[in-house]
């Protein structure tokens, strides 16, 4: 009688693993992209809050996906800055910083929403995703006032990721990358942030392996890595290694004790770095 209950309990617990494991499969690209958290899909704010000129652009990738997007041209400018936001959110948040690159640093800006992000159509995987960073580049690379000026990528964690992605697709077009909290792949931070779940991180189909591509980014590229050592999400030793995976001869990382994932951007000296950066290279 025993077996027959061990055979009951040992069959519900392995239809249970395998449900549970069948939607970590299916699910995860609302755990990887939660553009739905906050009611980011509902309002986005715009640039004219702050009283900054800009055009509203509506990109369509090859796929079909119209693409929200914010165009901010600063006639005075030598740089285009090219903002790829994190996973959460909206372009809408990113408005402070869009000033502080506009007015302070005297940069022309460029920032797009993601597919299922903000007003953007679609769902986000990481195949749509780059689908959606090839069409941005595409217009500054074919836009009569931006392709008169330099590109300099600026991406946050998953939009560090996608500034991976573009400067190694189009090293010829791109002319620095500013990396922050950017991770190796999403396989590895998955052991970091949930170790009950390390042993199923091979079920993640959202890879990013930025680990593998960032060789491939132009060594004449500058490259300025940003991270912080008390990242709860990504381990700040995903930094340090695409730091040594970068073959740019122009390469700088600079870490911050007390930065989390999501304040680093706060840190003392922060933007005096950033600033620094943009200044040596002649971007400003």
């Amino acid at each position: 009688m025993w077996l027959k209950y061990a055979r009951i309990i040992f069959g519900g617990l392995l239809a249970l693993s395998t449900v549970s494991m069948s939607a970590l499969y299916l699910f995860q690209n609302r755990l990887v992209y939660p553009s739905w958290a906050q009611d980011a899909r509902k309002h986005v704010d715009t640039p004219d809050i702050r009283n900054i000129p800009y055009d509203r652009v509506r990109l369509i990738t090859k796929d079909g996906v119209k693409i929200d997007a914010f165009d901010v041209k600063n006639p005075n400018s030598k740089t285009t800055i090219v903002i790829l936001c994190p996973n959460a959110g909206n372009i809408g948040y990113f408005i402070p910083i869009i000033e502080l690159f506009y007015r302070q640093f005297g940069l022309s800006v460029f920032i797009y929403s993601y597919r299922g992000y903000g007003l953007s159509e679609g769902s986000p995987s990481e195949a749509g995703l780059k689908m959606d960073a090839d069409r941005a580049i595409s217009y500054l690379a074919t836009n009569e006032f931006h392709k008169k000026r330099k590109l300099v990528l600026y991406g946050r964690s998953l939009g560090g990721a996608n500034a991976i992605y573009i400067a190694s697709k189009y090293p010829s077009l791109i002319d620095g990358v500013i990396l922050e909290n950017t991770f190796l792949s999403i396989t590895k931070v998955i052991p970091y942030m949930f170790p009950i779940l390390s042993k199923f991180a091979f079920m993640c189909h959202e890879l990013w392996k930025s680990e593998d591509v960032i060789s491939q980014c132009s060594p004449s590229s500058p490259f300025l890595f940003l991270s912080g050592l008390r990242d709860e999400i990504v381990p700040p030793s995903h930094m340090k290694k695409l730091f040594e995976l970068c073959t740019s001869t122009a390469k700088r990382i600079f870490e911050f004790p007390t930065g989390h994932h999501n304040d680093t951007i706060l840190q003392d000296g922060y933007w005096e770095i950033i600033r620094d950066f943009l200044d040596q290279y002649n971007f400003i």
